[in-house]
């Protein structure tokens, strides 16, 4: 194997594909990452049984051959290379990297001993890259943390002819977002779990080209997989990733058909009052909102602690009505709305709170499509 490649293209190739590798391999080899040099140029592959990436880029190829190396230190020496043309050979069970006046010699794995990258399914669709980051970015905000259960990490990724539906839930808050697509079957119907981490990632670095094309495996064909290819410069990149297994809630039937009160209010004088009065609230406590006629007015602390309360304009319908919430939560749903304007719609103080951006002519949504239902917390007396 002889080849050579600019720097900067191999730089970003190669942090890219090693981004996903585990931090503890289960065997050795996974922390490796693969690189073939062939006639399409030079292939980069990573694989922990779970998640796959490969991302191939141009490159003047002498010899054709293959090497496993370390993908997390080819990453750091890539990274700190000067802006000159790199050159890798192997040499026995090692290969040689030269940039410059720079030379490293790096010792392989045995190739024989890496799993073989599972196929991408069949495309299912694509979707414009820019949309599909910021989608799925407000999506997982209510994504589960807690490994104990699994099925509140991932994403629900609902396919219904031109639309996609993304929901997540940690039991406490719930995020739904929809966005229009190009599937290749118009009236396919499909839904799969996808890891929310993964997934999150994906989107956001797949943003270089102009679309992203996803591929998912119907159910009872392949091995429960997702792909996700993009264009990348000088090259493509591609994800796979196995779904989650099991039953995500049903919870569309959580957003209420109506409401009995709304406030409307501007997002960035909202967000700024809450980080204002949290700074007292008790790890584990709420901040009370209370909305009257007009205005609604943010208080947290109490008894002999740090107090403190503000008041900001609102737009209230309906009637007025006091509740509280988790603080970091009301936050992460406030700023993953993209809309200047914000819209809480409640059903009675101690039933979730639904909250939108919305669009000039005042229709709860606005134009990303986005909603994230919140549960309140129980108020200190």
């Amino acid at each position: 194997m002889k080849f050579r490649v600019e720097r900067d293209a191999l730089a970003d190739a190669v942090a890219w594909a090693a981004r996903s590798l585990p931090v503890r391999p289960s065997v050795p080899v996974l922390a490796g990452l693969l690189i073939e040099a062939g006639q399409e140029g030079l292939v980069l592959s990573t694989f922990d049984y779970e998640t796959s990436a490969r991302a191939t880029l141009q490159a003047d190829v002498a010899d054709e051959g293959t090497a496993l190396v370390s993908g997390r230190l080819l990453a750091d020496i890539c990274r700190s290379l000067p802006n000159k043309p790199v050159e890798m050979t192997i040499d026995g069970a090692r290969v040689s990297l030269t940039c410059g006046s720079a030379r490293f010699s790096l010792q392989t794995m045995p190739v024989a001993d890496y799993p073989a990258l599972p196929d991408m399914p069949a495309a299912t669709g694509t979707v414009q890259s820019d949309v599909f980051a910021h989608a799925v970015a407000q999506a997982v905000t209510a994504a589960g943390r807690d490994d104990m259960l699994p099925v509140l990490t991932g994403v629900r990724i609902e396919i219904d002819g031109s639309s996609i539906s993304l929901l997540a839930t940690d039991r406490f808050r719930l995020s739904h977002r929809e966005l229009g697509w190009d599937p290749r079957t118009p009236d396919e119907t499909v839904a799969a779990l996808v890891p929310a981490k993964v997934l999150a990632d994906t989107a956001k670095s797949l943003t270089s080209g102009s679309e992203v094309t996803i591929a998912l495996a119907a159910s009872g064909s392949g091995d429960g997989i997702i792909g996700f290819e993009g264009a990348a410069p000088g090259g493509v990149r591609r994800t796979t990733t196995r779904l989650l297994d099991g039953e995500f809630p049903k919870v569309r039937s959580l957003f209420p058909n109506e409401n009995l009160t709304t406030a409307t209010v501007d997002k960035a004088a909202l967000v700024e009052s809450v980080k204002r009065v949290a700074l007292v609230a008790e790890r584990n406590t709420a901040v009370q909102l209370a909305f009257s006629e007009g205005v609604v007015t943010l208080d947290a602390g109490s008894g002999d602690e740090a107090q403190a309360s503000e008041s900001i304009e609102a737009t209230i319908e309906g009637e007025g009505l006091t509740t509280g919430f988790n603080p970091q939560f009301l936050l992460d749903g406030l700023t993953a709305i993209e809309e200047p304007v914000v819209q809480l719609a409640f059903t009675q103080a101690s039933k979730p709170v639904v909250m939108s951006g919305t669009s000039g002519d005042g229709v709860a949504g606005g134009a990303s499509g986005f909603r994230y239902l919140l549960m309140p917390r129980r108020l200190l007396s």
